[in-house]
């Protein structure tokens, strides 16, 4: 089963990273037309890898949003919910991988400023008590997130809600379940170098990561990432051992989500797991 990965983003709809990742199995080209989405035809191109995807390889599609219409503004968090929701129903996702906060800070989880999974983590963005965000030029972003949740929730989403999840998926048929994840974090639960922000990364930044990361981990694009895209893909790994029940490929951080005084509070993000090490997950401890 395939992961859809979002890196979001509110400012430009070219500016959302979205992967959608399975393993790698023969597949026939396709092009679907749903909700104002054109997906792209299937392909299986691998710069500087074999022709033929190898047994176990990761295939990664990634998807360009660059309407020139007049979703060149500024993303709407309705909108942007309802097309990924369409995506999903199309290709049979039952998870979503979303690089944002997915809820506020408990008042009761002991810490000042930010909730639990950011607190382990250590995230440059916190999520304080309701309408509170470190650094405060966060809040636009941390809001749209949160709205995209909220969205995605009254289409029959849920939160990832025990760390028993990734198991208990067999039984659960076609439930979907929101997971948050962190680019950042992902690359160093993986051991490697995160990749710079997008305002400060090179080109040879990007490149050295996308190397290090195929390295490591075998994986096809059928084109070559952009900044976006490859955080995206590298947030979404923890997903395909979520749909795999695989519960050692996932590193779930944090409290379970809950309502509380009307809010979501809480809430896990899932990182990746090295595979055959935990040396990468070290500096969690």
């Amino acid at each position: 089963m395939a992961v859809l990965s979002i890196d979001l983003a509110h400012r430009r709809w070219s500016d959302l990273g979205i992967v959608v990742l399975e393993r790698a199995r023969p597949v026939q080209p396709m092009s679907l037309w749903g909700d104002g989405l054109h997906l792209p035809l299937k392909q299986a191109f691998a710069p500087a890898g074999p022709p033929t995807p190898r047994e176990g390889t990761i295939d990664c599609e990634i998807i360009p949003w660059n309407d020139p219409g007049p979703e060149s503004g500024p993303v709407e968090a309705e909108t942007l919910a309802g097309r990924l929701n369409h995506l999903c129903g199309v290709r049979g996702i039952r998870v979503l991988m979303l690089d944002g906060p997915q809820a506020w800070k408990s008042s009761h989880n002991g810490l000042e400023h930010s909730r639990v999974s950011e607190r382990q983590l250590n995230t440059a963005g916190k999520t304080g008590l309701p309408g509170m965000v470190k650094p405060h030029t966060y809040r636009p972003f941390a809001e749209f997130c949160l709205d995209v949740y909220e969205a995605l929730t009254r289409r029959g989403w849920r939160r990832l809600e025990t760390r028993e999840q990734p198991a208990s998926l067999q039984d659960q048929g076609q439930e979907r379940v929101l997971v948050e994840s962190n680019p950042h974090a992902a690359w160093k639960s993986l051991g490697l170098k995160p990749l710079p922000s997008k305002r400060r990364a090179r080109v040879s930044d990007l490149a050295e990561s996308f190397g290090a990361l195929r390295t490591l981990i075998p994986f096809t694009v059928n084109r070559p990432p952009n900044h976006d895209q490859l955080q995206a893909i590298v947030g979404g790994l923890a997903g395909l051992a979520l749909e795999a029940r695989n519960t050692a490929g996932a590193l779930i951080v944090g409290n379970p989500p809950r309502r509380e005084e009307g809010h979501w509070r809480e809430g896990f993000i899932v990182l990746p797991a090295p595979p055959k090490s935990s040396l990468g997950v070290r500096w969690l401890h």
